[in-house]
């Protein structure tokens, strides 16, 4: 069993829209159930998600763009069924199938290292995977199912494949997860993935390479037209649907260096490049890297250093509605940056084995304007200050152990 508690609080003393601040929380209550244990199903387990999001969203309210600083805000700030799920092992272990209620982020495109962070232009997921595809988040889930086929006997090479429900009935505000129909469904998303994963189990120094794509087909808004053939932004006609998305990917996430090697500290490198290869999407391609170094000091071995940067490059049907409206306005089009790049620095500090708290200082150079297409000024580039707080409840209340313990 699970029960964390997550915060984030972020500040904007400079740039953006106007200067504010915000918090945003969740609560994440997990069970796992070994049914090898519970009812003599071999290979069998169930498992139940349950979160709580709540608080407000400092991009949304101050900065103006569209990838949050603080990730857990968004899927609804609401009390959610986010993870009902049957998995099943097979054939030695060499076969993981899981089917039911899930989120596609839950199993694709997550790494131990991406959420050392708390800006959503790479915690969770990548931001490209949902912009560009109807790819489904948590704590969002729709009906699916995901197949893992490891090709070796030393469990180290792997193929990954998934199917999953696109319905955006889902991903209403007032949605609670517990309404299971299909109705309103537009389609369905596959994520393929070939990779080689290692853990401390089996490598000196832990590494995962992947290589695949995304084929979405769901239907989706197109991000300029209506329905009438003209521009949505100035007619305030419902968008023409479009059919069909895709996607590929290359990522990893590799260990360098690790002075003991009975010792799980170290520095873990990462990086991520993702470019769209069919539909009308607003992203071109999009591009991330960083470091996370565990053990900072002999008396901090669980503290962390880390650093990132994302560069999302819009298309040109992503910038058309913000450079149409500035010609409307009878101002220059042609300065319309085409490049948001969001940057992070923190320190982890695990206060005691449940507590950590990691302030961050995150700077983002370029705000897209899509939310804001008439604003007649860019948005200035915007220097935020946050914290994320952890918490594991269960060891908070001595029911469990926690790092270091």
């Amino acid at each position: 069993m699970f029960l964390n508690y997550t915060g984030e609080v972020a500040g904007n003393p400079v740039g953006g829209i106007r200067q504010g601040s915000a918090y945003a929380g969740q609560i994440f209550f997990g069970i796992d159930g070994n049914l090898e244990q519970l009812a003599g199903i071999e290979g069998g387990s169930a498992h139940v998600v349950v979160t709580q999001r709540h608080g407000r969203d400092l991009t949304s309210d101050y900065i103006g763009s569209n990838t949050s600083v603080q990730e857990v805000f968004g899927g609804g700030q609401t009390a959610r069924l986010s993870l009902l799920s049957y998995e099943q092992k097979l054939f030695d272990n060499h076969f993981d199938v899981e089917v039911g209620r899930l989120p596609a982020q839950g199993s694709f495109f997550s790494s131990p290292v991406y959420c050392n962070f708390q800006n959503n232009g790479i915690c969770g997921s990548p931001t490209f995977v949902f912009k560009d595809s109807n790819f489904t988040y948590f704590p969002v889930s729709t009906w699916g199912a995901h197949a893992k086929f490891w090709l070796d006997d030393d469990f180290k090479y792997f193929l990954h494949v998934g199917a999953y429900e696109v319905n955006p009935r889902t991903q209403l505000p007032t949605d609670n997860g517990i309404d299971w129909s299909t109705k309103g469904a537009t389609g369905f998303h596959v994520p393929i993935e070939l990779g080689y994963s290692t853990t401390f189990a089996n490598d000196a120094y832990p590494r995962n390479y992947g290589i695949g794509a995304v084929i979405d087909q769901s239907h989706y808004s197109d991000p300029i037209l209506d329905t009438a053939g003209s521009r949505t932004l100035f007619s305030g006609l419902d968008p023409l649907t479009r059919f069909g998305r895709s996607f590929i990917f290359a990522r990893f996430d590799q260990m360098i260096w690790r002075p003991d090697l009975t010792a799980p500290q170290g520095l873990t490198v990462f990086g991520l490049a993702m470019k769209g290869t069919g539909g009308r999407q607003i992203e071109d391609y999009y591009l991330a890297a960083g470091l996370v170094q565990t053990g900072t000091f002999d008396a901090r071995p669980y503290d962390t250093v880390a650093a990132m940067f994302s560069l999302q490059k819009f298309s040109s049907l992503g910038l058309a509605d913000v450079r149409a409206a500035r010609t409307s306005l009878g101002l220059d089009s042609a300065d319309v940056a085409t490049t948001q790049y969001m940057l992070e620095v923190n320190y982890g500090i695990q206060l005691t084995p449940a507590i950590r708290i990691t302030p961050n200082l995150q700077y983002i150079v370029n705000p897209d304007q899509t939310r804001y297409p008439f604003r007649a000024k860019s948005i200035p580039n915007a220097f935020v200050i946050g914290t994320k707080l952890s918490v594991d409840l269960f060891t908070l209340a001595g029911l469990a152990k926690g790092i270091g313990q």
